[in-house]
């Protein structure tokens, strides 16, 4: 591995001197290229964590419009009512997945929770099709936004709509829960007749939203 200068057409300096950049020239074996690629990959890796670190050096942790914390914040819920009262959380709450923050607003909130139930109804077409494995991944991910959504809307609503909403939570992520034990279990029986609930309960979360 040598060094060499490397003349870029057309750049000169102040008194007609060409301007050179100094590179990295290989004129060896497999076993050297090798060598000079990981070189020149290790430098790279170094500079673009240098510019990371200054440039969150510089951020706040939450600017308004991207996160520069890590590991990634998990959000964090007020009802704790919401949680199966045996185990404490949500067996089907999935962590790492983007939602977006669309405010402290009811009606945003119960729109958006309209919307995913809306979403989970189209799931009855996929039973008894092989296809648990893409109902669980799928179930998780659409309850973990209402597992949310429901939170933020308990706590944007006035104190005589608290307990119904929150009894139509209960039971909905409830059924969520042996929806997802079945799925899991790939009994198709059991996904069907569980799935016959959770139907029912987002219906009513659809009638309840509108």
């Amino acid at each position: 591995m040598a060094m060499a200068s490397y003349l870029h057409p057309g750049l000169t300096v102040a008194g007609s001197q060409p301007r050179t950049l100094p590179v990295v020239a290989c004129h060896a074996s497999t076993g050297r290229r090798s060598a000079c690629l990981s070189f020149g990959l290790a430098a790279a890796t170094t500079l673009l964590q240098q510019r990371a670190a200054r440039a969150a050096a510089d951020e706040p942790a939450n600017n308004g419009w991207w996160l520069t914390e890590f590991p990634l914040p998990v959000p964090k819920i007020l009802n704790k009512e919401l949680n199966n009262s045996e185990t404490g959380t949500r067996s089907f709450v999935r962590n790492g997945i983007y939602i977006a923050d669309i405010g402290p607003s009811f009606a945003a909130h119960a729109y958006r929770l309209r919307s995913t139930a809306f979403d989970l109804l189209a799931l009855e077409d996929l039973l008894a099709h092989d296809a648990s494995n893409y109902v669980n991944k799928y179930l998780r991910l659409k309850s973990t936004f209402m597992y949310y959504d429901f939170d933020k809307l308990i706590t944007a609503a006035d104190a005589d709509q608290r307990p119904p909403l929150l009894d139509l939570a209960t039971r909905l992520f409830d059924s969520f829960e042996r929806l997802q034990l079945a799925c899991t279990n790939k009994d198709d029986d059991q996904i069907a007749s569980c799935y016959v609930d959770t139907k029912a309960i987002l219906q009513e979360v659809m009638s309840t939203m509108a």
